[in-house]
């Protein structure tokens, strides 16, 4: 299981023809993609076309996300207390706390945002 980063979805099905490429090629290998209703926040925040809210949906059924519950709560909260520099990365961290819950990989376009976190392991497309 892969969950995507805001950064993955913004530039996959807003900007970017290459990682829309890279989207497409690792559902053919069958991956198992989703993100977290942390990632959902920030892409609804916007700004975002009705087009493009009505693609994600599609791929993506909100019921089947990874919800960001009590567990992951603690989870980002010991995360917070591990890292260096915690202060402005809490979204992160919690982005991060939902995927080692779920046991998944975590997709990102800014791999430097997440080195550092213990036991996340990160996918390369």
């Amino acid at each position: 299981m892969v969950h995507l980063d805001t950064s993955v979805l913004v530039d996959a099905f807003t900007t970017s023809d290459r990682t829309a490429r890279a989207v497409r090629a690792a559902l053919e290998q069958s991956e198992v993609l989703t993100f977290s209703t942390l990632v959902l926040f920030e892409w609804l925040r916007g700004p975002r076309q009705t087009d493009e809210l009505a693609l994600v949906d599609a791929l993506f059924p909100r019921p089947a996300l990874a919800p960001f519950s009590d567990q992951e709560a603690a989870r980002a909260a010991d995360l917070y207390r591990a890292v260096k520099r915690p202060r402005g990365r809490e979204v992160d961290l919690a982005i991060a706390a939902c995927a080692l819950t779920c046991g998944a990989r975590l997709w990102t376009l800014n791999p430097e945002d997440f080195n550092d976190i213990p036991g996340l392991t990160l996918y390369r497309a």
